[in-house]
């Protein structure tokens, strides 16, 4: 339907005008509620050609359609705004393409065209040194919902991630734990793995604190005590060791990383997010650290004469970085060299490659494109980071060495909690088991973490609050959440009185009401954001439109009766949108990562 209006547009501006403006090049919005009509043409572009006012060009244009447009119906120009109607019989068309009866969960709605393209997202990619917080949680609810908004959209997608295992800030835990563990586990202390060896990397911070303070107590610079502290001196030295494969180094390193990957797991399960594939650091960076001396070889990179070997970046506007240390250990662009061939390696009809991390890496990506590409790989173009912003609390920022992150898991667990407390409130649970109960808290606990990280653009910084972020009223999950089970009430209250959707007579419908029609567009609209959300990786478009689409049921919910309704026909309709209305909330929702209740 849309189509066919831009296609209108397009002829009237040529047979009136003689401009020439395809089809695909016509812009419509949504007409503002205070207005009569579905769709707006701004015609102020357009003045300069017609020789008259953007009002009296929006007549002309206005009149042409409804003559020579079957699916438009009337119109109304306010100054240089054409708000247009479409008629009753196009919008019962329209909801008839998108009705699929019974099986309405195989809509056309849902349906998108293949694109042939492959697509792997990383994201998470935490360090073994420490648990899940708070920006994890927004990266991998961010990368999680761009997957599932891409497969959505026809590509082919796979979902991995790079586990940082090795490095100095590794050590730091496994060193601290040798000094001050006395051989404490995840059983004995009842801690989770990765709380465990967290809880050490900071002991490691305290530890090395004592030492810098010391050593200025004894004339030294505080930038000279940091790089002499003999804590660090150690965990240093036993990043050499490991390199090296030292026997009792492997196995502690192998040891404690194996608490953090049942950590992880618990948390990833509680968080509903999953991957196809996983690289390791501790593989990778031996590939990436081959193809940097293959580099030097062929001049690429230099060597400086302490033995380091850097890339010249500034001919690209850039600087000078770092690839391999003086004494040969690896830094973080070592390890992404190797990732990335890998990937490319493993999938190789890999169209586009994403990386979801915070925007304090920006350098650090453009730096790493621009390496890909000196090395002569023409899929350098293919990767793209997807830039997110920092999370802030009320409190100010998180610091992990200093304990002071806002954990994952607990995070998690007190927003259950609050979702218990404000449903048992508001008198919600009547009838569920204590199962039952525990779990729609859950879910709505993490539901409302989920849609508040997401609705916000992801390039934009944000501030969590989760007292607003649980309310059942606003842009919030657990107001979507609410409205999915009152839509799924009305379905079986709908079954037990016998009212079916099966065969409905659309011939026999008349006279809907614009409550009707406003739905009937916001479930249309699925498709284009879903296509955009794509397009930009935006989660924040899908988690507006179903807000939206929220609001406009409720609306539709006060304002028309269902069940009341005289004209059974119509009666029908009303049950069918409301059905159309669930699933298409229950897949957006899902686009999200948020499952959605059928009782409350």
């Amino acid at each position: 339907m849309e189509e066919q209006i831009k296609q209108g547009i397009s002829d009237a501006l040529k047979a009136l005008y003689s401009y020439d403006l395809a089809p695909n090049d016509v812009a419509l919005q949504p007409t503002r509620k205070e207005f009569e009509g579905t769709y707006t043409f701004v015609t102020f572009p357009y003045a300069r050609f017609s020789k008259k006012n953007p009002e009296e060009t929006g007549n002309q244009i206005g009149t042409f359609l409804v003559e020579n447009t079957e699916v438009i119906s009337a119109f109304n120009t306010v100054k240089g705004f054409l708000n247009i109607s479409i008629s009753e019989a196009s919008q019962l068309q329209s909801f008839v393409g998108m009705f699929n009866g019974k099986d309405i969960s195989a809509s056309s709605l849902f349906k998108a065209k293949p694109t042939g393209r492959t697509v792997v997202v990383e994201y998470s990619s935490p360090n073994t040194n420490k648990p899940l917080h708070l920006g994890h949680l927004r990266n991998n609810f961010l990368g999680n919902s761009v997957s599932r908004i891409l497969k959505a959209a026809g590509n082919d997608v796979h979902k991995v991630q790079i586990i940082n295992d090795r490095g100095i800030h590794i050590c730091k835990s496994m060193l601290a734990w040798l000094k001050f563990g006395e051989g404490e586990t995840p059983e004995a202390s009842g801690l989770k793995g990765d709380h465990l060896v967290g809880k050490y990397y900071v002991a490691f911070d305290k530890a090395f604190k004592l030492e810098v303070a010391d050593l200025m107590t004894k004339g030294f610079q505080k930038e000279h005590a940091e790089k002499e502290a003999p804590i660090l001196l150690e965990a240093q030295e036993m990043l050499k060791k490991w390199e090296s494969k030292d026997p009792e180094v492997y196995a502690l390193w192998e040891k404690m990383n194996g608490w953090v990957y049942d950590g992880f797991n618990t948390t990833y399960e509680k968080m509903g997010v999953d991957f196809d594939q996983l690289y390791y650091e501790s593989d990778t960076y031996l590939i990436g650290r081959d193809r940097v001396m293959e580099g030097l070889e062929k001049g690429v990179f230099f060597k400086k004469e302490d033995g380091s070997i850097w890339v010249d970046l500034t001919g690209e506007g850039l600087d000078e970085k770092l690839l391999l240390r003086k004494d040969g250990t690896s830094v973080y662009m070592t390890q992404d060299i190797g990732t990335a061939l890998m990937r490319f390696d493993d999938y190789p009809g890999l169209n586009q490659l994403i990386y979801t991390v915070g925007n304090e890496q920006e350098y650090h990506f453009k730096v790493l494109f621009l390496i890909l590409k000196k090395l002569g790989y023409d899929w350098a173009s293919s990767c793209y980071h997807l830039s997110y912003g920092m999370v802030d609390l009320p409190s100010g920022k998180m610091k992990s060495r200093e304990g002071t992150v806002v954990d994952a898991d607990e995070l998690m667990k007190e927003m259950a909690n609050t979702a218990k407390s404000r449903t048992e409130e508001l008198g919600k649970i009547d009838g569920f088991t204590t199962e039952q109960a525990g779990e729609l808290y859950e879910m709505l606990g993490l539901g409302a973490i989920k849609y508040f990280l997401l609705k916000v653009d992801p390039r934009k910084r944000m501030l969590f609050n989760p007292a607003e972020s649980i309310e059942f009223q606003g842009n919030t999950g657990p107001f979507i959440q609410y409205t999915h089970a009152r839509i799924s009430s009305i379905l079986r209250k709908a079954n037990q009185l016998g009212v079916s959707f099966d065969d409905i007579d659309f011939d026999r419908v008349n006279d809907i009401h614009q409550m009707e029609k406003d739905l009937i567009y916001a479930l249309g609209q699925y498709p284009d954001k879903l296509k955009i959300a794509a397009e930009t990786y935006s989660p924040a478009i899908i988690a507006q439109f179903v807000y939206d689409l929220a609001k406009d049921y409720n609306r539709f919910y006060a304002e028309l009766s269902i069940f009341n309704e005289s004209d059974k026909t119509l009666q029908q309709f009303r049950v069918a949108l409301s059905a159309l209305t669930a699933q298409t909330i229950k897949v957006s929702m899902g686009l999200l990562g948020i499952t959605v209740p059928d009782r409350m």
